[in-house]
């Protein structure tokens, strides 16, 4: 029973009615696309780029067709299971030489990590469309042209975009549910399948 009430609470919370072709179907008639982008290091800049980068900044916002909502996702990575695949790897190597300096490697990186967190940070925009009709078709130009609009925006900031995919989305979701669980189990079709039939979704 506890189990159930968690997997309906869960859902509840989380408010997503479906994934379809990229798109989070909410209730309501709500539609959201998110867009990994690359990052801009301001503090790198001139103090005139920077200027040229808030006014670039604030054309980009007061161009917005919709509203968006801005995402910035910081992840441990799981060094301990790229190290076992790394020596994995190395234990099929022949080359005496390559196998010494791959050896080498590894135990270099695993004292360079010791004791400490490695954090990887991504950067999303989540584009907004809201209607009355149901109709995918209409639904995703809709989508797009907001999306085409939002990238040209940025990238005249020198910022390039790419669209989810579903198990993309839904990854995002999962790391936000389950930090432990997906530094060790990343997220695929199966494994998403598996979790929410069995009441453990995110």
């Amino acid at each position: 029973m506890m189990n159930r009430t968690k997997k309906i609470s869960a859902r509840h919370q989380i408010g997503i009615k479906e994934v379809k072709d990229g798109i989070l179907i909410l209730p309501g008639n709500k539609y959201r696309i998110v867009l990994e982008t690359s990052a801009l290091n301001f503090e790198l800049k001139s103090e005139e780029e920077q200027d040229q980068i808030i006014d670039t900044f604030q054309n980009f916002l007061n161009a917005l067709p919709c509203s968006i909502q801005i995402l910035i996702r910081t992840r441990e990575v799981d060094i301990d299971g790229y190290l076992e695949e790394f020596m994995a790897h190395n234990n099929h190597e022949t080359n005496a030489l390559y196998k010494t300096q791959l050896e080498e490697y590894g135990q270099f990186i695993k004292k360079l990590v010791s004791g400490n967190k490695i954090l990887t940070r991504k950067f999303y925009v989540v584009v907004s469309y809201s209607g009355e009709s149901r109709d995918l078709s209409i639904i995703k130009e809709q989508l797009k042209l907001n999306q085409d609009i939002i990238s040209k925006g940025l990238e005249r900031l020198g910022m390039k975009t790419r669209q989810l995919g579903n198990l993309e989305i839904l990854d995002l979701f999962y790391s936000f549910y389950n930090p432990s669980k997906s530094k060790i189990q990343p997220l695929t079709d199966k494994t998403f399948e598996a979790l929410y039939n069995h009441a453990d979704i995110l």
